[in-house]
């Protein structure tokens, strides 16, 4: 199967391009440097919002690398019911941009963008509008591998599985990923803090959370320690059980 806009290695696309390209977890010095060179040279750079009046974690990244002229926000919702409308608005005016301006457009995204982003909807629905557009991505680093490194955790080792699991809706699946012993990793976890905890401690593991890594006001702790809110985006590590743990 042929992807849309594949081209042999070496040659340069024509036309429209849109690439997704993943700002890593918000620290500006976690972007890759084919990433700093796309944001620095593409004629439009998106980036999504959910309030057109606040920059997003993508857009404080995409400050360090692209001048202001050049930054175009999306607004896009969380709220499921809601999702739909706002990813073909946005496809439909990056699409509108390209039309009318050709050229190359980029599409910032947290973590990667072909891992939980939004980036594979909007690509979608350019396609539709442009079905002339070449579709690219430049990789990302994941706020599992930032979470991992900050607090110093190997992901896996040896044979061990990595199950990575996004709970937007509830803890369904936490228990069984545990019972497989590998280490598991929670995206979108912050609404159910409890009942993951109570997953972790039924399997005798501990845990660590993650939210805002990177940043000023990063927070790293114990899972078991924490009882007060968190935002939503936050990641939970569960390594898995090793020679030696006790």
């Amino acid at each position: 199967m042929r992807l849309s806009g594949e081209r042999q290695s070496g040659t340069r696309p024509s036309g429209v391009r849109l690439i997704g390209v993943g700002v890593g977890p918000g620290d500006p010095e976690l972007v890759t440097l084919k990433a700093a060179r796309i944001l620095g040279s593409a004629d439009r750079v998106f980036v999504p919002v959910l309030d057109p009046a606040e920059a997003g974690r993508a857009e404080a990244t995409v400050a360090t690398h692209t001048p202001p002229e050049r930054v175009e926000r999306l607004v896009f919702a969380l709220d499921r019911g809601q999702r739909d409308r706002y990813w073909a608005a946005a496809g439909e005016r990056v699409a509108q941009w390209l039309s009318a301006n050709g050229g190359t457009a980029a599409f910032a995204t947290i973590g990667d963008p072909n891992l939980y982003s939004t980036f594979g909807y909007l690509a979608r629905c350019v396609r539709d509008a442009l079905p002339e557009v070449v579709v690219e991505t430049v990789p990302g680093i994941t706020a599992m591998q930032a979470l991992a490194s900050a607090s110093g955790t190997v992901l896996a080792e040896g044979h061990e599985s990595l199950t990575l699991l996004p709970l937007p809706d509830g803890a369904d699946g936490v228990a069984d990923a545990l019972s497989r012993n590998g280490t598991v990793v929670v995206y979108k976890g912050g609404r159910h803090l409890p009942a993951i905890g109570a997953a972790v401690a039924a399997s005798g593991r501990d845990a660590i959370l993650g939210s805002h890594v990177g940043l000023p006001d990063e927070r790293i702790a114990p899972l078991s320690t924490v009882d007060a809110a968190v935002p939503y985006l936050s990641t939970v590590l569960i390594p898995a059980k090793r020679e030696g743990d006790r």
